[in-house]
């Protein structure tokens, strides 16, 4: 599926993010966020351009509190890429479209 960011929860992080072959962007987020929700539009787009380089998925943290501990999250939205099941690098809060290209660009690099 192009240009779609799917929800995942801590039962399917591992296969999802961790094993996943292309890199993955982790969106953790929450429905009451409104940073949040501003932001997710932009990674609509961004997935959609990405589409095959670039998994970006979403993790509810209030349904989901195992993977945002693991992963030392404190404060949404905190976006977290992975390559290769590891942390590579993370952006946190609802930045500009232009810092999230630059960083996806750094990680895709």
């Amino acid at each position: 599926m192009a240009g779609s960011v799917g929800e995942i929860s801590d039962s399917n992080f591992d296969a999802e993010v961790l094993k996943s072959s292309i890199p993955v962007l982790v969106d953790f987020w929450a429905p009451w966020c409104g940073p949040c929700k501003s932001i997710a539009p932009v990674l609509e787009e961004i997935s959609t351009e990405f589409s095959g380089k670039l998994k970006i998925v979403k993790v509810n943290v209030d349904d989901n509190p195992r993977s945002p501990s693991s992963y030392d999250v404190r404060g949404i939205p905190n976006l977290v890429f992975f390559k290769g099941g590891q942390v590579v690098k993370r952006v946190i809060g609802a930045v500009p479209k232009d810092v999230l290209l630059s960083a996806v660009k750094e990680v895709l690099g």
